[in-house]
């Protein structure tokens, strides 16, 4: 699990687009990182959604958005396309990422356990240093609670 102040564990994946996506390429600019538990479904497409309505709202404050799963490449070109997603959304299907960054971990729905991605959304500053985390994600009002914590911080 990553701890407020910590470095961000590097990555480079690819996104919907099938282009190599790295950690490095936000250096110099803060970023927020959402997980979410699969692409197309419900919860995930509300929030991707949220995400990109407001883009502008990050983009005024400088902030890099990207989004990462354990879905393929081809499952979020399509989700992508059907929802007019705007951001990097990064398939992590080997979990490279998911599992460093501590977001892989027991799940339980409906009387069965299960491993999966637990919701959550990262916020690192210019310098890639962890300012803010939200674990096991309730999607309402999430995004607006990440850009008042953007607000909060001073624009990371």
């Amino acid at each position: 699990m990553l701890e407020i102040g910590q470095p961000a564990p590097g990555f480079s994946l690819l996104d919907q687009e099938q282009r190599q996506v790295s950690w490095d390429q936000f250096r110099g600019r803060p970023v927020v990182v959402f997980f979410y538990p699969r692409a197309n479904t419900s919860g995930c497409t509300k929030e991707a959604c949220s995400f990109r309505d407001l883009r502008d709202e990050f983009d005024q404050r400088g902030v890099a958005v990207v989004g990462i799963s354990a879905d393929t490449v081809t499952r979020q070109a399509n989700w992508t396309a059907k929802y007019d997603l705007t951001m990097p959304l990064l398939a992590d299907t080997e979990r490279q990422v998911i599992e460093p960054w501590g977001v892989w971990a027991e799940k339980k729905m409906y009387g069965r356990t299960s491993m999966g991605i637990v919701r959550s959304t990262f916020l690192f500053d210019a310098d890639g240093l962890l300012l803010r985390a939200w674990h096991k994600v309730k999607v309402a009002g999430h995004v607006e609670a990440v850009l008042a914590a953007i607000d909060e911080v001073g624009s990371a």
